[in-house]
């Protein structure tokens, strides 16, 4: 699902389990048993399973966090077990849910933890922090100085994605890094991973026990059952449409066509447009625009071209400015977003009509519920056994609150 393809954008290695297990003391049964296999360089691998499963203890037998029992592990063809473990880790990032930030420290001084420890200058270090925080829509002079306490959940999670990649690892693993957060800001996160993974091709192993989050995210899934058995392994949209037995087919779920929406980036389809206006130029102008068409209602946008507000031409009627009129719009989606989350957002939305904006905020264009029926359309026509509900119930869902005519 990234972009690391078409970039050709790859600074990550290959991984590689071979049976590798986990037993306790005391217990007779292994936490992990015998779990092979390999996580391609520059891919995102998604372990999901249901809790207690294993895909935790089999994750942090990477960066030994905690020792395999046996097995081997290799990380760009060294062997992990036989490397110092402080070095092990230090070449590999780690973000977990609630960021784990220090909260007796700023932000500048987490990102700063593993620099440090490689023994990099002042000047070099103060360097990749404005860097770090820059990469992950941070501003570098409003937060470095911030501690924990005073950042949104986002906000840290953000930070600690930050302090994971700041001595450029090839690898980064990711234990519920978004876990904690409300949806829509878990949403964004997950865009800006997505981002990320584009520019900067890692390796990354990502767990979570949502499913819709690991066919958003994974450019393979591994599907665990008990003591991390590979029930499956393979891209999202091979499982999707071809659940290896019964226990992946409920794992993934009764709408598992309904997830094909997650398949598609929002950058996939053809978006449509409204009339648009920055704050200060002329109502009469906006007014005009929007004159004659069906669907009545335009954007304001900032001198940036950010998104602020919808304006309807009644709204307009009997303005003198279009600072302060119109209504918020609610919940924007980038580029990157997928159809699946447009789906969410446009239903909760009173013009059923999502907002789209680019990487740094600008305005790009509308996506209807139009768009996602003709996508499913086509998803139906190419497997007809499968589709032929999800276009119904995409229909059923949005069709009571469409307007006679879209953007």
């Amino acid at each position: 699902m990234t972009e690391t393809e078409t970039t050709g954008t790859v600074s990550g290695v290959e991984i590689v389990l071979d049976t590798v297990t986990k037993l306790y003391p005391g217990q007779r049964d292994p936490a992990v048993e015998a779990v092979s296999m390999t996580i391609p360089a520059g891919e995102i691998v998604v372990l999901v399973g249901p809790s207690g499963c294993g895909k935790t203890t089999t994750m942090r037998m990477i960066n030994r966090l905690i020792e395999p029992t046996s097995g081997t592990i290799s990380i760009g063809g060294r062997d992990a077990t036989a490397m110092n473990p402080d070095e092990l880790r230090r070449g590999i990032g780690y973000s977990i849910q609630q960021a784990g930030l220090f909260p007796h420290m700023t932000v500048a001084k987490n990102i700063s933890t593993v620099p440090g420890l490689l023994g990099w200058d002042r000047k070099r270090i103060a360097g990749r922090v404005d860097d770090m925080l820059d990469l992950v829509g941070l501003d570098p002079g409003e937060y470095r100085g911030r501690y924990p306490r005073q950042l949104s959940g986002g906000q840290q999670q953000r930070v600690g994605v930050a302090r994971a990649l700041a001595a450029d690892p090839p690898v980064l693993l990711m234990d519920e890094p978004f876990g904690a957060v409300d949806p829509i800001t878990r949403g964004l996160l997950q865009d800006e991973l997505l981002r990320l993974q584009a520019e900067l091709g890692k390796t990354i192993v990502f767990v979570t026990h949502d499913f819709s989050e690991a066919v958003k995210l994974g450019d393979r899934i591994a599907v665990l059952g008990n003591q991390s058995r590979i029930l499956q392994y393979d891209t999202p949209a091979a499982i999707l449409a071809h659940p290896a037995d019964d226990t992946v087919a409920g794992f993934v779920g009764a709408d598992a066509s309904l997830k094909q929406l997650t398949l598609t980036r929002v950058s996939d389809v053809e978006l449509g447009d409204c009339p648009t206006a920055a704050e200060d130029e002329s109502v009469e102008t906006l007014r005009k625009a929007l004159a004659g068409r069906d669907w009545p209602w335009a954007l304001i946008l900032d001198n940036h071209r950010r998104p602020l507000r919808w304006v309807s031409a009644d709204q307009l009627a009997d303005a003198q400015s279009l600072h302060g009129i119109g209504r918020p719009i609610g919940n924007l989606l980038s580029l990157r977003s997928t159809l699946q989350d447009a789906l969410e957002a446009l239903l909760a939305d009173q013009n059923a009509t999502a907002v789209i904006t680019s990487a740094r905020g600008e305005y790009a264009g509308l996506i209807a519920i139009e768009t996602l029926v003709t996508h499913l359309s086509v998803v139906r026509d190419e497997h007809p056994d499968k589709s032929a509900a999800t276009v119904a119930a995409a229909e059923e869902s949005g069709g009571a609150a469409e307007p006679e005519s879209r953007p």
